[in-house]
């Protein structure tokens, strides 16, 4: 496994991260908790050291699989990314959107990210983790209704406190960045980036390239969709939310479908499948430092892993590009 620097920190992470979203079984129609633990050792047994969490990916138990997980392994040897901000204890801070839990409780999620919000976050995640440190800690969504400055401040007080060692931001614009770095210094933003969602190239990939922050990129492959394993007629689970996404309709299906078999013979040519293809194209990618995948089980987690080792060439690059550009979804 290739391993990357986060920006000009001395953290590296496997260029492959476990994320950890699907293990908490939220939005994905719940999990099983013996195949989400084995999946994360599997991945590291062979090279994965670095995990991406999140206290409400199962309101909890996505962090608590984690530490169960990596309980046995000495903590200097894994990575441990975390966030905070979302809110399903309370109303405070704006309204984002509504859900279920696991038990198919409904709740309301709010962005909270107030500086008595992140204190109390933190302990519960180190407590669902089982450690007394996270390496990476990571503001969920930006929260309008608290100043960049307060959120920012109370998480270098936990910097200065030992509790975190670094800090980064999620799904914040290249305006929010250069906000919160008067207050703290940022290693990296977390966003969506894959074939199928290329938006940051415009603008904040050649901010983070300027000013060497870390990309990590996440749902590389669109829920399962770069997979080619999504069919007109798959059925998703009550409480799995990805047949409420436009790139899921009949149509848009079948003509990802057809780009990824325009696109298996440089899969053949490496000896990958098509999953593995997407994520070495993902890392390839300028500005782009690490790919968060998910898996279910051992099985994916280890298959997903490998593909931290592919060197795809300019041309093969440049080849997928161009049938990216071609592709019209509806």
């Amino acid at each position: 496994m290739k391993f990357r620097k986060l920006g000009h920190s001395d953290l590296e992470l496997s260029a492959v991260t476990f994320g950890a979203w699907a293990a908490g079984g939220w939005l994905w129609g719940g999990t099983e908790r013996s195949k989400a633990v084995k999946a994360i050792q599997a991945s590291y047994d062979i090279g994965v050291t670095s995990i991406d969490t999140a206290p409400v990916y199962g309101q909890g138990t996505s962090e608590i699989i984690v530490g169960e997980a990596i309980k046995d392994i000495p903590r200097d040897k894994v990575q441990i990314l975390t966030k905070y901000g979302l809110d399903w204890e309370s109303t405070n801070g704006e309204y984002f959107f509504s859900s279920k839990m696991n038990d198919g409780t409904a709740i309301d999620i709010y962005r909270n990210s107030s500086k008595e919000r992140i204190i109390k976050e933190c302990e519960d995640s180190l407590r669902n983790l089982g450690t007394d440190y996270i390496d990476l800690y990571q503001i969920h969504w930006s929260d309008p209704t608290t100043p960049i400055q307060e959120t920012m401040e109370a998480v270098d007080r936990l910097v200065k406190e030992g509790k975190v060692r670094l800090a980064g931001v999620c799904n914040y614009s290249k305006e929010e960045m250069i906000e919160a770095e008067k207050y703290i210094t940022l290693v990296s933003n977390q966003v969506k980036y894959s074939m199928l969602s290329r938006t940051i190239e415009d603008e904040l990939v050649p901010h983070t390239i300027e000013k060497n922050k870390a990309i990590l990129a996440y749902s590389p492959l669109e829920r399962g969709l770069l997979t080619g394993k999504i069919k007109t007629d798959t059925k998703f689970a009550e409480g799995d939310n990805r047949a409420d996404s436009k790139f899921y309709s009949s149509e848009n299906i079948i003509k990802i479908n057809n780009f990824l078999n325009e696109i298996k013979p440089i899969a053949n040519d490496h000896n990958l499948s098509i999953t593995q293809l997407v994520i070495a194209w993902t890392l390839a990618q300028p500005g782009i430092t690490i790919a968060l995948v998910g898996a279910r089980d051992a099985e994916q987690s280890t298959h997903n892993a490998t593909a931290g080792e592919v060197e795809l060439s300019e041309d093969e690059i440049n080849l997928i590009n161009r049938k990216i550009a071609l592709l019209n979804l509806d």
